[in-house]
């Protein structure tokens, strides 16, 4: 097969290095991809936006099957453009993309269906908004509706905090994204991230990760779209993924059934594990990143048949299977990252690391240029290591990170902590 890749970050290397394993593969383009991306498949500047250029890329190269890896073409209904053209495409609708697209929508699903999930409030004024927060208290979180690049959440510890958050999202701080506003229970507990495929009836339970949003250590500072993950997710008891399949995964599949719009793609569910058992924080509708790098990192089936049933609808009596290792990612960004920070900064010495270590580097945010590896985004390399435990891991890809030179870029010294802590115990 031929197969287009979507995207340009560290989960789409991480996908297109998965793919590219697939005996299924005749040739693997990714689109615009990445300084890295290139060494796993043929990269070709393509606008995801454009949909009509991607349309006609698929013709010309005989494309027979598209991975779409970010959120926004999904989103913008890439995927019913594809398939109205009879290119067979993996990922969700638009109408079933709303569920990573629009918080307030899957809220309201998660109350007509009893998915388990904080109480809230949808708003489209400040002073309606404000209202519910001085009747709820403190701690509050305070969430822009639409797509926010991962950043559009505020978890306010005071009615003061929570008002100026909300004065921000309706004054434009998170663009079209607060237009309206989500404010929401604060969940005590542990977060995990989970994992599923879809065909729109049946579905694949996958694997599990903790991911690091804030950019300190510690869990300190502002979010971030991630600093570090690994998987499987301790916390995650086989008995919890049976619940969670159960009670929030496959009551969302009859949902959007029900409403029109059949799920095919992945799920990345983002949960609270709290007293009462798994809630769900929020969905995404495609993997996670960089909890993508540790997904296929771990994945020892031949995930085209996997992608591509989950498309067609024919994932019933499907499996996957997994390592038993853990698998534990490091992002390094550049300084300043999430603030303002420098771009076009040199990277070398990541052969050295992989070969020293057995680690292996996604690329998220690189690009060559005249024999030199430059650094263009803000998350800039997913340092990626698998071991018999989480500290294994942790220990590895620490040792990788430190034999890549870099003087502009950092990361956090403590992915993993939680679970180290719990191995030590």
């Amino acid at each position: 097969m031929n197969i287009l890749v979507l995207g340009s970050g560290g989960r789409e290397h991480a996908l297109s290095w998965k793919i590219a394993q697939s005996p299924l593969v005749e040739m693997l383009y990714c689109a615009p991809g990445n300084g890295g991306i290139g060494d796993v498949a043929t990269c070709v500047e393509l606008d995801a936006s454009d949909h009509g250029a991607v349309i006609n890329f698929c013709r010309e190269m005989e494309i027979d099957f598209v991975v779409v890896g970010p959120e926004a073409p999904l989103v913008a209904g890439l995927v019913d453009d594809l398939t109205a053209e009879g290119i067979l495409a993996f990922g969700p609708t638009k109408g079933s993309a709303q569920l990573e697209g629009s918080k307030g929508f899957t809220k309201d699903i998660c109350a007509k269906y009893n998915i388990p999930t904080a109480a809230y409030g949808r708003f489209r004024n400040a002073d309606a908004a404000k209202a519910y927060v001085t009747g709820q208290g403190a701690p509050i979180v305070v969430k822009a509706d639409g797509l926010a690049a991962g950043k559009g959440v505020i978890i306010a510890q005071t009615l003061e905090e929570a008002h100026a958050a909300i004065d921000d999202m309706f004054a434009g701080s998170f663009g079209d994204a607060g237009t309206e506003v989500v404010v929401e229970e604060f969940m005590t507990g542990e977060e995990a991230s989970f994992f599923a495929l879809s065909d729109g009836e049946n579905t694949l339970a996958l694997a599990t990760a903790q991911d690091h949003k804030a950019v300190g250590e510690g869990d300190t500072g502002p979010n971030t779209g991630g600093m570090g993950a690994y998987s499987p997710a301790p916390v995650m008891t086989d008995a919890l993924c049976d619940r969670v399949m159960a009670e929030i995964i496959k009551p969302t599949v009859k949902a959007m059934a029900d409403m029109g719009h059949p799920y095919k793609g992945v799920f990345f569910a983002g949960l609270m594990i709290t007293d009462e058992g798994p809630k769900l924080i929020e969905y995404n509708c495609r993997f996670g990143d960089p909890e993508c790098q540790v997904l296929m990192t771990r994945m020892t089936s031949d995930i085209v048949p996997l992608l591509i049933a989950a498309a067609k609808g024919e994932l019933n009596g499907k499996t996957a299977t997994w390592s038993d290792d853990v698998a534990l990612t490091v992002v390094m960004a550049a300084k300043g990252y999430p603030s303002a920070y420098n771009k076009g900064t040199e990277i070398s010495d990541i052969s050295a690391a992989e070969k020293t270590t057995g680690a292996h580097v996604f690329h998220a945010g690189t690009k060559r240029q005249d024999a030199k590896l430059l650094a263009t985004g803000g998350r800039v390399l997913n340092v990626t290591a698998t071991g018999g435990s989480v500290t294994e891991a942790q220990a590895k890809a620490y040792k990788a990170v430190d034999t890549i030179t870099w003087t502009d870029g950092f990361c956090r010294r403590d992915i993993g902590w939680r679970a180290v802590a719990r191995e030590k115990a």
